[in-house]
């Protein structure tokens, strides 16, 4: 259920592409609270404002803002239609709730990508690296650019996580470094958007013109702590889709020693169900160089049966620690902090490094 306030707008606080941070006084106080100007308007001090307050009452770290549905007493105008705008598509995201928003499909007719997607039918054999979790998106790049600095890296944001790419201050942070970002399935907000995982890979290949590719849901993760109820399953089909459209799938295994919760210790259980049970294409999957003896046995075991179907490469570390303290914007996972969490950054790095070997 949706739980609803009422409140006014106080003061606008930071502000980063496509979202707004708001403080609003409401009857249980002042809260925190994020609009997105293209969704909503443009909010200023004094305007009354609708606010959905269920993450933030739940306590949720990444979703903890309550978020603007309104400017009621100030709607913006229609968007202009002149044929040419994200405005002027037919992909309807975030399908029949309250805030769908219809955006300008990169395949679409009216696309002037049109031709090129038409025409595009493989990766011809582009490293796609695949995460679950969007902190890992900067540690893959950072992997990549320690190697191959002019590298060109698109990033597909699947919508196991947040919808709007416009939350990730992140991805905000990384705009420089990135040839553009691609929106999937429900999620939106990207510089092009995709009905599915699969156009949104050749639109990175075949639009953005990307040596190398990021697949990742956005900020947020569902998970229930069972075998199958976890958001990042859909990182095998991922691995699936990229096979069959004639990439190089390497995954970005999910390894952490500062997880408190003994299922993502070690190797997540998230990354060996992906992996190893729903992907059916073979992938690399590379384990850096340098983890602590005792960690290291404790990879290569839970590991050992995914050899079967995967490549389980090393990749040596040096330069991945200058490589991760030098990142544009600040690395955290969970709350946690690059030297929190070593092993969990350092391993997506170190996918990085590898699919950089590969171009």
């Amino acid at each position: 259920m949706v739980r609803w306030r009422s409140g006014t707008v106080r003061a606008v606080r930071r502000q980063w592409r496509g979202a707004v941070e708001l403080d609003v006084v409401t009857g249980d106080g002042p809260l925190r609270s994020l609009a997105y100007p293209e969704l909503v308007g443009e909010p200023e001090p004094g305007d009354r404002v609708l606010l959905n307050v269920g993450a933030l009452v739940m306590g949720l770290g990444t979703g903890g803002y309550a978020l603007v549905v309104a400017l009621p007493d100030r709607l913006p105008a229609d968007p202009a239609d002149d044929g040419t705008t994200r405005d002027s598509g037919h992909l309807v995201k975030a399908r029949y709730t309250p805030l769908q928003v219809i955006r300008l499909g990169v395949d679409e007719e009216a696309s002037p990508h049109r031709a090129v997607m038409a025409a595009a039918e493989s990766l011809d054999g582009m490293p796609v690296v695949t995460a679950d979790l969007h902190s890992a998106l900067p540690a893959v790049l950072a992997g990549i650019h320690a190697d191959k600095p002019a590298a060109k890296v698109a990033y597909v944001m699947t919508d196991g996580g947040a919808l709007p790419a416009w939350f990730s201050r992140t991805l905000d942070g990384l705009r420089p470094h990135l040839a553009g970002t691609v929106t999937t399935g429900q999620a939106y907000g990207g510089d092009l958007e995709a009905s599915t995982v699969h156009t949104g890979l050749l639109a990175a290949r075949h639009v953005l013109r990307a040596d190398i590719t990021v697949v990742a849901q956005g900020p947020g993760n569902l998970g229930t702590g069972t075998t199958w109820g976890f958001s990042g399953v859909a990182l095998g089909e991922a691995v699936n889709a990229i096979g069959i459209l004639g990439g190089r799938p390497v995954g970005s295994l999910r390894i952490s020693t500062g997880d408190g919760r003994p299922r993502h210790r070690g190797v997540s259980h998230h990354s060996l169900t992906a992996y190893g049970k729903v992907a059916l294409v073979p992938a690399d999957l590379p384990v850096p160089d340098g983890l602590a003896p005792d960690l290291a046995a404790e990879i290569d075991a839970a590991l050992a049966p995914l050899a079967g179907r995967h490549r389980l490469p090393r990749v040596g570390a040096d330069g991945l620690d200058a490589a991760l303290r030098s990142s544009p914007v600040p690395l955290s996972t969970m709350g946690r902090k690059l030297d929190e969490d070593y092993a969990y950054f350092v391993t997506a790095a170190a996918a990085g490094r590898f699919a950089a070997s590969l171009t």
